[in-house]
């Protein structure tokens, strides 16, 4: 009886510690789905930006406005929901982009070395397009031509 307890512990603890594999297709289709609602959280965000501009809103806030400062921070929310719109599209033309290359079968290489981008990258921003390594040395180039221009 013990040794088939044993046994019984030992059959689990192996399959326990083996990975799931996941075939190629089974992985697009989950990448796929995932980039499909990253995609429409973002469309539902933008439409309710939009249509804080379209029911005026803001121009509600502008009616109660008593001095100049008060002006400013409704033209500061503005420009916020502005950025935030443009941030949208940029993000949504990304996604894009990576469905595209999912169809294509180039999704998960990097841009600029062509090495594989890691899993865990790619679970934590499904739509990049470069590894690590070449992300980290895009913005510190972007950093030091900052400073140079300053």
């Amino acid at each position: 009886m013990k040794a088939t307890k044993r046994a019984q512990t030992v059959s689990q603890s192996k399959s326990r510690k083996e990975p799931k594999v996941e075939d190629k297709e089974t992985r697009n289709e989950r990448l796929r789905k995932i980039l499909l609602q990253k995609r429409a959280e973002i469309i539902k965000e933008a439409k309710e930006e939009i249509r804080k501009f379209q029911s005026g809103e803001n121009k509600q806030i502008v009616e109660t406005v008593l001095d100049d400062g008060d002006l400013s921070v409704v033209d500061l929310s503005e420009d916020i929901s502005l950025k935030q719109l443009s941030s949208h599209r940029e993000t949504l033309m990304k996604i894009d982009t990576a469905l595209h290359k999912l169809k294509e079968g180039t999704y998960g290489f990097c841009e600029e070395c062509g090495d594989e981008i890691t899993e865990k990258r790619l679970s934590i921003m499904p739509f990049a397009i470069y590894c690590r390594d070449c992300q980290e040395q895009k913005e510190t180039m972007a950093k030091m031509e900052q400073f140079n221009n300053e």
